[in-house]
């Protein structure tokens, strides 16, 4: 097998997110893999050894021009790109390419929450790149096209997935989710600058606001019999990597601590990058650091008749170039954990 790939956005957090772990990929480190364009639009003509020195298997190739022309005749395109960029190259890479976004393009499946949440035209949608989510895993190993889902999603839906699906809880979800800055990607703004940010926490799009609600409504919505509803607020934490989400649900009538670890142990047996931990471990983003893990913890609140449920994943890796790789592997064919860590960085 040989596999040629390019990155669009190859400077961006995403695109050297992915560059990281296909440096590791065992398809690479054999010879199979192949590392082609790397593009980018302000940094075009640049080396990667001057933009990201911790690349250095590639510190000597050139940034180029994030076009059509230099992205076709790749078997593999990854997009990093912002939001409203990737529809158009999409469409114009042929059918036989692998194309795998990395933005909110092709995420939605309504047009209405499109038009709600984002500006610009609706592109339609491909398939969505949880994995764990039953029956996604079939739909991504026979596309062509992949949408790599939002990193709070993807926090948000594996940690709550299984109490939805099981009848656990009430799906009125209350959800408050503190996010490090490289979510926000690499541009320059003034509220991400280290003098605004450390010492110093933040919430933002409060209540409803943020562009990721509707995506989560949507997937965990297959899975009830009652209409879902989402009230998230994400809050900005001086960190570089991590999200920590605590979601909150009123218990349905009867359930207990033992029946909601049975369903959560069960739901995810068999899924290697979710990790149920023991009881009385609180997920920690520390420890999720540079893998393709969630870390989930449950906690029944009696008196106040809630579950809680607490996930931890790394925004660049699960949350996105992670389950860019991940969903790449699947699509071709390939060991869907190749190349993808489970061990995090800690302290």
């Amino acid at each position: 097998m040989s596999i040629n790939v390019a990155v669009a956005g190859a400077t961006g957090y995403a695109g050297g997110e992915i560059l990281r772990l296909l440096l590791r990929h065992p398809a690479y480190l054999a010879g199979e893999l192949k590392i082609g364009a790397l593009t980018g639009h302000s940094n075009a003509g640049e080396s990667v050894g001057s933009l990201m020195p911790h690349l250095p298997q590639l510190r000597e190739r050139e940034i180029v021009d994030t076009t059509v022309e230099n992205l076709r005749g790749h078997d593999v395109v990854f997009l990093g790109l912002p939001h409203g960029h990737s529809a158009e190259i999409g469409r114009q890479l042929g059918p036989e390419v692998l194309v795998i976004d990395c933005a909110a393009d092709f995420r939605l499946r309504n047009e209405s929450d499109w038009h709600d949440f984002y500006n610009g035209d609706y592109a339609g949608c491909w398939p969505y790149g949880i994995p764990e989510i039953p029956g996604n895993r079939e739909l991504l190993r026979e596309t062509k096209r992949v949408a790599v889902p939002g990193c709070f999603p993807t926090t948000i839906t594996l940690g709550t997935l299984p109490a939805v699906s099981a009848g656990l809880i009430e799906p009125s979800l209350s959800v408050v989710a503190v996010t490090g800055v490289s979510g926000a990607g690499k541009k320059a703004n003034v509220k991400l600058l280290g003098a605004e940010t450390m010492g110093n926490l933040r919430a933002y799009s409060p209540g409803g606001t943020h562009r990721h609600t509707p995506e989560i409504i949507q997937n965990l919505s297959p899975f009830s019999d009652s209409e879902v509803s989402v009230s998230f607020t994400p809050v900005l934490a001086p960190l570089t990597r991590g999200i920590l989400a605590i979601i909150t649900a009123p218990l349905a009538d009867g359930v207990d601590k033992l029946q909601v670890r049975a369903a959560y142990e069960k739901f995810y047996a068999e899924e290697t990058f979710c990790n149920v931990l023991p009881e009385g471990i609180q997920p920690e983003t520390q420890n999720v650091s540079g893998s393709n893990m969630v870390h989930i913890q449950t906690h029944v609140d009696g008196r106040a008749g809630q579950l809680v449920i607490s996930a931890a994943l790394d925004n660049l890796t699960k949350g996105t170039g992670g389950a860019a790789v991940q969903c790449m592997n699947l699509a071709l064919g390939l060991e869907e954990t190749a190349g993808l860590p489970c061990a995090g960085l800690a302290p």
